[in-house]
């Protein structure tokens, strides 16, 4: 398995691609890592998933990690955003993010100068709309809309194991990998094999590549390791290993999936000094 730019888990614990998934179709590639047990892989992979139904293998819904800081599971709601200005346009900067209430601006730290916003069509809907924000002296400054899938049933403000629903909240975003090389990530990025994944999802989609690149969201994940990695500071129940992932063309089991030219832009731009949050949740959510 070859790594680049990967900062070590700071506990030595067992790994697991993704936590809130149930079965794969079929049986992903689990090399022998070192320290990561091919038994406890290989388990890990019929108990979670986050992209469909038989083959549920979005990792981000598997490692749930709470945000680092303020952010929190209860996270905050947010207002749909319509700026459609691309990013570097001052002239389209606000004060203040477009689409968020009190509730979700407090939870967002004082020195995160990234936003990634995904705002969900409707509290059942799987589908979402993502914007990175940056903020400058002018103000946020949005960047060019994304179109994205959350998981199947929606949004949720208590975030369960396997209840196909997207966390909604704020949650810091440290940690990076996939199973392509790293493109230039700014985040501490874990290439491995550990991020193969096969079957079907909901719609019948393949599932292949749905890891290629991915960033872990910070619920119920341990700041600082790897995506893959399994410790669940909430408790299992809680579900784990919430990741940004390649859009798989269908609902995921509790991710949010992006195009992988989408993905590979937002490691190119996510930037640690930046102090990086994503703020998700359905639009009416949001705004509270």
């Amino acid at each position: 398995m070859a790594s680049s730019t990967r900062r070590p888990s700071r506990r030595q614990l067992p790994r697991a691609p993704f936590g809130d998934h149930r079965a794969v179709t079929s049986t992903p590639a689990v090399p022998n890592r070192p320290g990561i047990p091919a038994a406890v892989l290989l388990l890990s992979l019929t108990l979670a998933g986050c992209a469909g139904p038989g083959a549920d293998a979005d990792p981000a819904g598997a490692l749930d990690a709470p945000a680092a800081a303020p952010a929190t599971a209860q996270a905050a709601q947010a207002v749909p955003t319509t700026g459609t200005a691309s990013a570097g346009s001052e002239a389209s900067a606000t004060a203040v993010l477009p689409g968020l209430g009190p509730k979700t601006l407090a939870e967002i730290p004082a020195n995160t100068r990234q936003v990634v916003l995904v705002t969900g069509q409707d509290k059942n809907s799987p589908t979402s709309q993502v914007i990175l924000y940056r903020r400058t002296d002018a103000g946020w400054t949005p960047g060019t809309p994304w179109p994205a899938h959350n998981a199947l049933k929606g949004w949720t403000d208590d975030h369960h194991l396997n209840d196909l629903r997207s966390p909604i909240g704020v949650f810091s975003l440290t940690d990076a990998g996939g199973l392509l090389p790293d493109p230039g990530a700014r985040l501490p990025y874990d290439q491995s094999h550990g991020f193969t994944i096969s079957g079907t999802g909901f719609d019948g989609e393949p599932l292949a590549g749905a890891f290629d690149y991915v960033v872990a969201i910070n619920y119920n994940h341990e700041p600082g390791t790897s995506p893959l990695d399994w410790t669940r500071p909430l408790g299992a129940d809680k579900g784990g290993g919430i990741w940004l992932h390649v859009d798989h063309g269908g609902p995921t089991h509790a991710c949010v999936s992006l195009k992988q030219e989408h993905m590979k832009e937002l490691l190119l731009r996510l930037d640690p000094a930046e102090h990086p949050v994503i703020v998700m949740g359905d639009a009416a959510s949001l705004t509270r």
